[in-house]
């Protein structure tokens, strides 16, 4: 996930189903003045991250990957409003926008190292980019 689109896959051994979310205003711009307080940035939309939780719920576990720092925004969206979805979180990672095949090649060796180790990993497993 960035903070203009997440990649959402649901998959198995054999079956793979994705889909995107779009943030509702991806190029809105904050312009920062000299002497102000903030980094510029504007936040992320906190619409878009209850819809990137959505689609990861009723899954048994997830992974989230992406650049920058989206994925911290998500987390700490979770931490405050839904402590309980963040449980079924195997793992952060920093990913400097992979293609779809990547990205999902990437989560089917994440999860099966994690299922090795234990994990909470079954069909239902999804990966937001």
């Amino acid at each position: 996930m960035d903070s203009k689109e997440a990649h959402i896959f649901r998959f198995n051994a054999v079956d793979v189903e994705g889909e995107v979310l779009k943030a509702h205003n991806p190029f809105r711009k904050v312009h920062h003045k000299a002497g102000a307080i903030g980094s510029g940035h504007a936040a992320i939309e906190r619409d878009f991250l209850d819809r990137i939780v959505d689609a990861v719920r009723g899954t048994t576990s997830w992974l989230l990957v992406g650049p920058g720092q989206a994925k911290q925004a998500l987390v700490r969206h979770l931490e405050e409003h839904l402590p309980h979805d963040l449980k079924r979180l195997a793992g952060i990672e920093a990913m400097d926008h992979p293609t779809d095949g990547e990205l999902l090649a990437h989560a089917r060796r994440a999860f099966k190292a994690i299922d090795r180790m234990g994990g909470p990993v079954g069909e239902g497993a999804r990966a937001p980019h």
